[in-house]
């Protein structure tokens, strides 16, 4: 159990009172929120970034994104069962802390393969400040509250992925830099919450080791994948370069399986998708999260080079979508489940609904520019979507979970939404960047 509920071993303050766990999980999930805004800040920012370097081209951009979101999805389990352990809530400030010390490197980094670098530092914390936020959450939260709360945590992650490009959008008129900067006065007041507000949890029953070297080979095979992806245009897609570097990852990947049937601690818990419902959910995941990601960066990338909106135009106009997210998640989403007959198909309507809007966008995609007939329609059907699919996605998982697994599956399928969103972005980058694709994309995707 690397994030579940804290059995009767552990060590902490056990659950706060009803009237006191307000605070608790706003503190909680900021974590959460800045974690996954950095997922998507990044894209309205590209273009600054190649200005400041020429020649950088949306292939080696694309890295500032998945270098995140690879060491991101690496991290989590391992972090979790190190939550465990050492004590939640000092996880959670250590997390916060790192995350914090890597944005101010972001903002400081002298050329595009320094601040990949630094993306790995401040991935590193996000992954290991988000499954101690969680854990915090299952341990001190009271049970008749938990589900509640748990929606709070998981509508406010999904929030921040939307709101991503706006608020970047609007920050890179100050300079690409802030993109990153905006992360320390909310990081540092976030330590200060979480000391002064959130009780300590452990597990003092827990020993295993954290499986560092499944983690290793988990992103050297999403890693791999992605790579391949996005050099196929220049290497070719039947190159023994492309074959091979699919090969590598199908080793590691294959090496991550035989470690995850053998060690103590893994970073997959096989035996987890023996359920139905729960594998369901991740493989659901990992496709929702592709389209997403993808989704995202391809609207951001339309808007400022086929349609030559500048970074805020383009933040203000993609608005509209992050704005639904919220009160679809939290109003709308919990009144469907018992309309429709559960969680899990309150998920499969959000990803209907998110499907429609991209189908909606490419059906009404044009390269003359019309906001409020062409764009705005996908935007709202699009939030909709994602309001209803993100919680109801980790929702449906967590129901086909044994209570002692629950932390662990929340992390599994957490893991999932980052591996799924640095595939969607290599393959719409390999897309972009084929010469296949249309000219006129082409040559606006050309400026980045």
């Amino acid at each position: 159990m690397a994030l579940g509920k804290r059995p009767p071993s552990a060590a902490g303050t056990g659950p706060v009172r009803a009237d006191g766990t307000a605070p608790v999980v706003a503190v909680l999930a900021i974590a959460v929120f800045m974690s996954s805004l950095d997922l998507f800040i990044v894209n309205l920012a590209f273009p600054s970034i190649a200005g400041e370097y020429p020649g950088v081209g949306l292939g080696s951009l694309s890295w500032v994104l998945n270098a995140y979101t690879i060491v991101f999805a690496a991290v989590l389990i391992p972090a979790g069962r190190w939550a465990d352990q050492v004590g939640r809530r000092r996880t959670l400030v250590a997390g916060l802390a790192v995350f914090t010390g890597g944005s101010l490197l972001c903002g400081l980094a002298p050329g595009v393969g320094w601040l990949v670098v630094a993306r790995v530092v401040q991935a590193v914390g996000a992954g290991v400040m988000v499954p101690a936020s969680l854990s915090l959450l299952l341990a001190v939260v009271p049970t008749e509250l938990r589900a509640r709360a748990l929606g709070t945590w998981s509508a406010l992650g999904a929030l921040g992925a939307a709101l991503g490009p706006v608020i970047g959008g609007g920050l890179v008129g100050l300079g690409w830099r802030w993109v990153f900067w905006v992360n320390l006065p909310v990081g540092i007041v976030a330590i200060v919450l979480a000391l002064r507000v959130v009780p300590e949890s452990r597990d003092v029953a827990r020993r295993d080791r954290p499986d560092l070297l499944g983690a290793l080979l988990l992103a050297l095979a999403v890693g791999l994948v992605a790579g391949a992806l996005v050099k196929a245009p220049d290497w070719g897609w039947a190159s023994a370069a492309f074959l091979g570097t699919l090969g590598a990852a199908g080793l590691c990947g294959a090496a991550l399986g035989l470690r995850s049937a053998r060690h103590p601690a893994p970073v997959l818990e096989l035996a987890l998708f023996r359920s139905r419902t729960f594998a369901g959910a991740t493989a659901a995941s990992v496709l929702y999260f592709a389209a997403f990601g993808a989704f995202v960066l391809n609207t951001v990338e339309f808007l400022t080079g086929v349609w030559d909106y500048s970074p805020v135009q383009a933040g203000l106009a993609i608005a509209p979508g992050p704005l639904m997210v919220l009160p679809f998640a939290r109003l709308v989403a919990p009144r469907l489940i018992p309309l429709l007959g559960g969680v899990g198909r309150v998920a499969v309507l959000g990803c209907t609904v998110s499907a429609v809007a991209q189908v909606l966008w490419l059906v009404l995609i044009q390269i003359e520019p019309a906001y409020v007939t062409h764009l705005l329609p996908a935007q709202l059907l699009g939030g909709a979507g994602v309001g209803l699919a993100i919680p109801s996605l980790l929702g449906s998982g967590s129901a086909g979970l044994p209570a002692a697994h629950f932390g662990t599956g929340s992390g599994i399928l957490n893991m999932a939404r980052q591996v799924g969103v640095v595939l969607g972005v290599a393959a719409l980058v390999a897309a972009l960047t084929s010469p296949a694709a249309d000219p006129w994309f082409r040559s606006g995707t050309a400026s980045c």
